[in-house]
């Protein structure tokens, strides 16, 4: 297997640009708002290159998966995170430091990795990935594909971490619910709708 650096970036190019608007990113952006980005980073960096490897290596098998269930979860999880993101922003005697009660490593690598692993299931950048592994090889895909999920994700880390310093922490936290609240309607819609 020979490796096609134009086969990366046409791999990178189209994931990137396929994974910006993705309900992924956003969940991102609010999970970098309350937790530390740096964890979440690495939970969602090992959800994603997990999902390079599937796709790449059983992308036929990819639409077998029980599609309603794993959109039933995802939303499920998204209601999760808006209801721990709006419940501890609306109480007024939290200071800065209590509301933060996400911390620690695991915690929250692991509540990274679970919302992106469950969520990327069937995704459009999973079946663009499968689709670019079976006509331009599957290394040179792979790493383009898991080099521009782990750059939007960073992406949406740092823009959190920038809209979490310069506005109220409480603020930040009711924005992030709700949109956490609108990704898990989006996810219902989608299942019951594709």
């Amino acid at each position: 297997m020979t490796l096609d650096p134009l086969a990366i970036i046409t791999a990178f190019g189209l994931i990137f640009l396929a994974e910006l608007p993705d309900k992924t990113m956003f969940a991102s952006l609010a999970m970098g708002t309350r937790m530390r980005p740096l964890y979440v980073w690495f939970g969602t960096s090992t959800a994603f290159i997990v999902h390079v490897a599937i796709a790449v290596g059983a992308g036929s098998l990819l639409g077998l998966l029980p599609g309603m269930a794993v959109k039933l979860v995802s939303a499920a999880l998204f209601a999760f995170g808006a209801f721990v993101l709006l419940r501890s922003g609306g109480d007024d005697a939290d200071d800065e430091a209590g509301s933060r009660a996400v911390t620690g490593f695991w915690p929250v690598y692991t509540t990274a990795f679970m919302a992106v692993f469950i969520s990327e299931w069937g995704d459009l950048t999973q079946i663009t990935t499968a689709n670019l592994a079976a006509t331009n090889g599957w290394l040179p895909t792979a790493i383009g594909s898991a080099a521009a999920l782990m750059s939007v994700s960073a992406l949406a880390l740092l823009v959190g971490r920038f809209i979490a310093k310069r506005v109220p922490l409480k603020t930040v936290q009711r924005i992030g619910g709700l949109c956490m609240a609108g990704l898990a309607i989006w996810t219902l819609v989608e299942a019951f709708t594709l």
